[in-house]
């Protein structure tokens, strides 16, 4: 009995996907829901499993294909005993030619064998009409360069002419300085190596929202820094209780989104979004948080971060993070958010200016946290600082929200009382 294999129904927001490699082959024995190609759309990569045990008789879309929801691709044969592909038959060899006669050019011919001329030095010498074989080529392997014609082609330098009748000398005629020769493309990126790769359709997806998100918002980055230190002095007194009480560290992150929802709580226009000419306000707080994967920056949803306590979002971020790595997030953790958070810190960034993610308005960026010189009460002193960076959508946020949206950020991180007191 033949069953047809399916790609499983895609979301709305997917048109289409691409198979990226065949785990079986025609002919190989397949069990009941043994994955049998990773399936890649523009946000996560599914894997197909086997609809019922049998024997992959037929594949009708390879790897690379571009695929929609419930096209086949595959047949699975739950009656057929596994066999080995076939194989074509080894072709019958072609009796061998008889050796060709190589007749070895005597020394003129083999003089006169035309030169490898360089793309430059050749319209120079059609120009001039000076024929190759004259020139002697210094080039790699021989080669006629540009400067070589040039030297061949200067005029000789004319002796002083003394008139007969006045002993006045004709000045000596300077010629003409060559060019410096420049290398054509060809010689310059002859012998060093390149590697043409597609992009993903994960990296093309990426690329193609940045450029949306640039031409269609009006972006601006205001910037702060905020005292860690209060945080710091927090995490570590509590990190083993809280890591022994809930089975995950304690992280920097949960924070960073509570003091994200205490600020859009204040200033509701930093959660919304646009939609055409009307201005959405969400009435919920779904935070995204940008994750870097094996196949680029995927942003995983935290679901009401407002009614998430920070052992509940640091076990969700880590749960994000691990899925990332493995290519098991779903498309519906990756759809929707009202509001994002970069977090390039991680990998040593001091300042940046991140890019809003469509169709949100506004994404805060967090960087290292570095021990810099502070004025407090008129005195220097050493703090951990670290530098905010919030871009936003300046067709609806006004910079009175940003900026005071931004600090409401810092006040929430230097007194995490405000956090557990909602203030």
């Amino acid at each position: 009995m033949l069953i047809e294999v399916k790609v499983p129904q895609l979301s709305e927001s997917v048109a289409e996907a691409t198979l990226v490699s065949w785990h079986k082959k025609p002919g190989e024995a397949v069990a009941r829901d043994e994955n049998l190609i990773d399936i890649e759309t523009d946000k996560v990569v599914l894997e197909l499993p086997a609809p019922g045990d049998g024997v992959l008789v037929e594949v009708l879309k390879s790897d690379g294909a571009t695929v929609v929801s419930g096209e086949v691709i595959a047949r699975l044969d739950t009656e057929a005993k596994s066999a080995a592909v076939p194989t074509s038959p080894a072709p019958i060899p072609k009796p061998a030619d008889p050796p060709a006669v190589v007749t070895k050019p005597t020394p003129d011919v083999a003089a006169s064998a035309a030169p490898t001329v360089m793309p430059a030095a050749r319209k120079i010498l059609a120009e001039s009409g000076v024929d190759a074989s004259q020139i002697e080529g210094t080039g790699r392997g021989g080669r006629i360069t540009k400067a070589d014609v040039l030297n061949a082609t200067k005029p000789a330098s004319p002796a002083a002419v003394v008139s007969v009748a006045s002993p006045t000398v004709v000045p000596e005629a300077k010629p003409a300085l060559p060019q410096p020769s420049t290398p054509s493309v060809e010689s310059a990126l002859a012998g060093r190596a390149e590697q043409r790769v597609p992009m993903s359709r994960l990296r093309a997806r990426i690329a193609e929202r940045l450029l949306q998100s640039q031409a269609q918002n009006a972006i601006l980055t205001t910037f702060n820094e905020v005292n860690m230190g209060p945080v710091m002095e927090l995490r570590a007194k509590y990190k083993e209780k809280f890591e022994k009480e809930h089975g995950v560290k304690l992280g920097f992150m949960s924070f960073f989104v509570k003091a994200v929802v205490a600020a859009l709580k204040k200033y509701p226009v930093i959660n919304a979004s646009v939609d055409g000419n009307d201005i959405v306000y969400h009435g919920y707080f779904d935070i995204g948080i940008a994750v870097g994967s094996p196949r680029g920056l995927v942003v995983p949803i935290l679901r009401d971060a407002d009614q998430m306590s920070l052992a509940q979002i640091e076990k969700k971020i880590a749960e994000f993070g691990k899925k990332a790595a493995d290519g098991k997030l779903s498309i519906e953790e990756l759809s929707g958010g009202t509001f994002s958070i970069s977090n390039g810190g991680i990998f040593g960034s001091m300042l940046s200016t991140p890019i809003i993610n469509p169709p949100q308005s506004a994404i805060l960026g967090i960087h290292a946290t570095k021990d810099r010189p502070v004025v407090e009460n008129g005195q220097i002193v050493i703090r951990p600082i670290n530098y905010l960076a919030m871009s936003y959508d300046h067709r609806i946020i006004d910079g009175r929200e940003a900026v005071l949206g931004l600090v409401a950020m810092k006040e929430a991180l230097e007194d995490p009382a405000r956090l557990l007191l909602d203030l």
